[in-house]
């Protein structure tokens, strides 16, 4: 049998920080990827990540990137409010994106890519590294067979200091990954009822959101998401998802990973099963990268939870919880 011509997918990262640190590095490890290109307005940033990735050329300026370099798709990781008008550039030319959440600031925002994928959906991709970890892949088999689901409670919890770093609610930083979830457990059913709340933080901002949402089927869901973990917790605070069934129930800690480390404090060394190793990279990330490259292949489509016409449900979802909390 004649061998089948293995093809990589050649991709750039828009936005190196935290997270889009954490994609290039296992990008330039993947078999299915060629990583291309690096991009981001700050020179310090680009100049940090090019001492770990010296061989990817760098940008400061996606329009000379897209003109320069032949990348079939981008990965998004920057700020929330950029999302759209770099994804609009890059659709344009007809590349495939992979977008961090949330998608956009708003809806209406959101909606702005519509005509850009009406041909293809399959041109966007919405990261969520949670949709590929192992453990939730089997929760998702274990309801098919046992039944659904009666109630959800999800909880997201992360350090006192996290408003001081990013200034944005726990609905929109923290509890929309929950929601994905959610979207996900429920099989992208639409809810009948959603109401939030926030909690005022000293000092400003929010500090805790709470989330009620019920669904046609039934189900009833509680979600919770703060920054109130103290220092000497896990850096990452700590993630809870519990399920109910008819006669059955499951309970899914994925965050901190089960290692543990005693020295002059306690430490969980890794919160997150992301690996970014550019020799071998493995974990949830990895996972979802290569699912990225087959979706660019055509090999593949976006998982549900991850598709486009999922994110624009999810973000109205976020908005009416919005709405609810600014009424109570």
């Amino acid at each position: 049998m004649e061998a089948t011509e293995f093809q990589q997918s050649k991709i750039g990262v828009v936005g190196v920080g935290n997270f889009g640190r954490l994609h290039a590095l296992t990008l330039a490890g993947l078999a299915e990827a060629e990583l291309v290109a690096l991009v981001d307005n700050r020179e310090a940033a680009l100049a940090e990540i090019s001492g770990e990735l010296p061989r990817v050329p760098t940008w400061t300026d996606l329009s000379e990137a897209l003109r320069e370099v032949e990348a079939e798709a981008w990965v998004i990781a920057t700020r929330t409010e950029s999302h759209i008008s770099i994804a609009e550039q890059i659709l344009t030319i007809g590349g495939h994106v992979l977008i961090e959440k949330p998608l956009a600031e708003s809806l209406n925002t959101a909606r702005r890519l519509e005509p850009l994928v009406a041909q293809n959906p399959n041109k966007v991709m919405l990261g969520h590294i949670l949709l590929f970890a192992a453990e939730f892949r089997q929760l998702l088999q274990e309801i098919d067979q046992r039944g659904p689901l009666i109630y959800l409670n999800l909880e997201r919890h992360r350090p006192t200091t996290t408003w001081d770093y990013y200034e944005e609610t726990p609905f929109r930083l923290t509890m929309v990954h929950d929601l994905y979830l959610a979207f996900t457990l429920m099989n992208s059913e639409e809810p009948i009822r959603i109401s939030g709340r926030l909690h005022p933080r000293k000092g400003g901002g929010f500090d805790l959101a709470k989330a009620e949402i019920e669904w046609p089927s039934g189900a009833w869901g509680s979600f919770t998401a703060s920054y109130l973990t103290p220092p000497g917790m896990s850096g990452d605070g700590f993630d809870r998802l519990e399920v109910y069934g008819e006669e059955w129930a499951a309970r899914l800690q994925l965050n901190p990973q089960p290692l543990q480390i005693w020295a002059e404090r306690a430490e969980w060394p890794l919160s997150l099963n992301v690996y970014p190793d550019p020799v071998a990279p493995s974990g949830w990330l990895a996972e979802e990268l290569r699912h990225f490259c087959r979706v660019v292949r055509g090999q593949a489509d976006p998982p549900l939870g991850a598709r486009f016409a999922d994110a624009l449900r999810i973000q109205s979802w976020l908005e009416r919880l919005e709405f609810s909390a600014q009424e109570t």
